[in-house]
């Protein structure tokens, strides 16, 4: 049972989780809302994967959750945690100020409809291990991370059109199908993900923003382990988001006026086979969503795919 010490140290954290434009609910029921679904219903790659391609349920997350941020503005949304004057910026700010270093990964996701953020943050609040897979990424240059960084998605609940376009999950190394955006500071990091970089995401999320009140989804991340002494895998942090209302995202509007750095990584092709996973036969993409620049990445039970 945790102290009360340990639960006012912690109360930063549950004001942040509680802070959004949606609130933070049970997995079991979050409508219009977000949670922290269960590690082990995802599938990460198990400690001989590279010999024998079983994978294991993911189990405890590395980072603690810490918020989710429904938004929209005038522009797209990026860079968030640069703005001094943002919730969760600011309770970082706080939290270095009494001699603490949380660090907090931000992952946006970039919607290609009226500039539509849903921001996943979450937090470690122990030192990062020297020469840990995540050391090495947030000391990486954008070609490491780009050709590290996975997204898991599991289509928990939705009507039946969107779960053929989409599959019930995908798998997607970030930085191989969309341009992404590495932004760093001594105690963040945030991943701005343009789904608009993408002809098919663009499609697909269109799609599905037009259905999605009706969707429950998971989304992990985590940094592909690919040699032997990177396994087993570890995921990072996970959220659920259900049934979100469009009318709900709060209105963002950049008031910090710092100087903005680009860091914008090269545009890569398009989001192939990200949607792809488990639908029919794993070992061929869906033939709507397949093209022909060979990014496609696919982990179909014990398949041993090169691409």
């Amino acid at each position: 049972m945790a102290s009360s010490n340990d639960e006012a140290e912690h109360q930063w954290i549950e004001n942040l989780k509680s802070g959004g434009a949606v609130p933070c609910l049970a997995p079991e029921s979050c409508p219009n809302g977000w949670a922290t679904p269960p590690g082990d219903s995802f599938m990460v790659r198990g400690p001989e994967y590279l010999t024998n391609k079983v994978k294991i349920p993911g189990g405890e997350y590395l980072m603690k959750p810490l918020g989710f941020d429904w938004i929209k503005g005038p522009a797209k949304i990026c860079e968030i945690l640069k703005d001094k004057n943002h919730r969760v910026r600011k309770a970082i700010d706080e939290e270095v100020s009494l001699g603490k270093q949380p660090f907090v990964w931000a992952f946006n996701l970039q919607l290609p409809k009226d500039n539509y953020s849903a921001i996943f943050y979450f937090v470690l609040l122990e030192p990062i291990p020297e020469g840990s897979l995540m050391d090495q990424f947030l000391k990486g240059d954008d070609a490491f991370r780009n050709s590290r960084l996975k997204l898991i998605a599991n289509i928990i609940k939705g009507p039946w059109i969107v779960r053929t376009a989409v599959g019930e999950q995908a798998i997607c190394i970030l930085g191989r199908a969309l341009s992404c955006k590495y932004v760093q500071g001594s105690n963040f990091i945030e991943v701005d993900v343009d789904i608009g970089s993408s002809i098919v995401a663009n499609a697909i999320v269109h799609l599905a923003f037009g259905y999605i009140t009706t969707l429950t989804v998971d989304l992990a991340f985590l940094i592909e382990s690919q040699t032997e002494s990177e396994l087993p895998e570890r995921l990072l942090g996970a959220v659920r988001f259900s049934e979100l209302s469009p009318g709900s995202a709060g209105q963002y509007e950049r008031q910090s006026e710092e100087h903005q750095e680009s860091t914008q990584s090269r545009p890569v092709g398009f989001w192939q086979g990200f949607w792809s996973n488990n639908q029919g036969n794993p070992r061929e993409p869906s033939p709507s969503l397949q093209n022909t620049n060979g990014n496609l990445h696919k982990e179909a039970g014990n398949e041993n795919a090169k691409w």
